[in-house]
């Protein structure tokens, strides 16, 4: 199925929307163009909007963990929203929840960073 990605910048928060297989084919491409979006836009804090992922595997755990990292140097948070539930069992076997925040919705996560929608 592959995966489709969409960007998109709110003040100092980089919205990322995913949708489709999130696997060890997909994950160095999201990870080179998500690297690119951190750098080309002031941004501080990461929305991972994962609605539409159908399936992940560890490879796409290591590129999260990986803009986890960056966005902590920063100074910033990463919040997850929409995740389904094959998607969110994954994250709570591998202990992400502990360090990324869960939120219900995008709209939601992004006024928890203090971006009105």
């Amino acid at each position: 199925m592959g995966l489709s990605t969409l960007f998109d910048v709110k003040e100092d928060v980089l919205i990322v929307r995913l949708s489709g297989e999130l696997d060890h084919h997909e994950s160095e491409a999201l990870r080179n163009e998500w690297k690119e979006k951190m750098y080309r836009n002031p941004v501080k804090h990461v929305v991972l909007n994962l609605e539409d992922v159908s399936f992940m595997d560890s490879s796409g755990l290591g590129v999260i963990l990986g803009r986890y990292k960056e966005v902590l140097q920063l100074g910033g948070e990463l919040v997850v929203c929409s995740i389904s539930p094959p998607v969110k069992r994954l994250f709570e076997m591998s202990g992400l929840f502990k360090i990324v925040r869960l939120e219900e919705n995008e709209q939601y996560a992004l006024v928890t960073l203090g971006v009105a929608s």
